[in-house]
């Protein structure tokens, strides 16, 4: 943001001036693909190498499915940070989260410390409970708060078993992953078709805000742009 400052009528200082500080203003925005079809498809690639192990599909791969996962901790940050420069702070708190739950989980899948069972049980605990948070305040975007919706008992079983050592509860967890990860696959090409098409291909459910992000025109899209994080004095 760059602005041109001049004096007024009536001295230096003094917030009656912030009223023609409109016409001084220039705001430049910076065009980016979104990076959401990228976060979906990690988030279900890493969920379908999970739920594989977790239902016994890999004999003795523990160690190697952690190596799997851990690009998944690359790629979803990277997603969140270009999500911040898209200013949706809801996708960006989301896959950022999402990363460092990766991080964690495959470290102690290929570290193996001592009670790293425990501790994953109580990560994964938090987490279901900040995806139900965040689905209480992702209703308008539909197919994030089908995700949202699926990651909640999917973690939340997860966390039952690491925490009891339940064999059924880990193989429940796992069948829940592999259905995370059709939903996140199934929003990911939604998005990605959406974009390459510049229209909607497949229902996505947006609404609201969320809708008129899509099929406004360029001043919807401004509305309100000075109260924004980066163009507000404060966040």
């Amino acid at each position: 943001m760059t602005t041109n400052d001049s004096p007024g009528k009536g001295g230096s200082g003094g917030r009656h001036f912030e009223a023609d500080l409109r016409g001084m203003t220039r705001i430049n925005l910076r065009p980016i693909a979104s990076p959401m079809p990228l976060g979906f498809y990690t988030v279900g690639i890493a969920s379908v190498m999970v739920g594989c192990f977790q239902l016994g599909v890999f004999e003795d791969g523990r160690r190697a499915v952690g190596l799997a996962v851990l690009p998944a901790f690359v790629l979803q940050l990277v997603v969140a940070v270009f999500a911040l420069g898209a200013r949706d702070v809801l996708a960006a708190t989301l896959m950022a989260c999402f990363s460092g739950l990766w991080l964690a989980s495959s470290l102690v899948l290929v570290l193996e410390p001592p009670g790293g069972t425990e501790v994953l049980g109580v990560l994964n605990a938090t987490f279901a409970a900040f995806a139900l948070m965040m689905a209480a305040v992702a209703g308008r975007k539909r197919a994030l708060w089908l995700v949202l919706c699926t990651a909640v008992p999917r973690f939340g079983v997860a966390a039952v078993a690491n925490l009891t050592g339940a064999a059924w509860l880990g193989r429940l967890s796992g069948g829940l992953g592999l259905l995370l990860a059709a939903v996140a696959l199934y929003t990911a090409f939604a998005l990605m078709l959406e974009d390459m098409r510049g229209e909607q291909v497949l229902p996505i459910g947006r609404s609201g805000p969320a809708h008129h992000a899509v099929v406004g025109d360029l001043a919807v899209q401004l509305r309100d742009l000075e109260r924004q994080a980066g163009v507000r004095r404060t966040l």
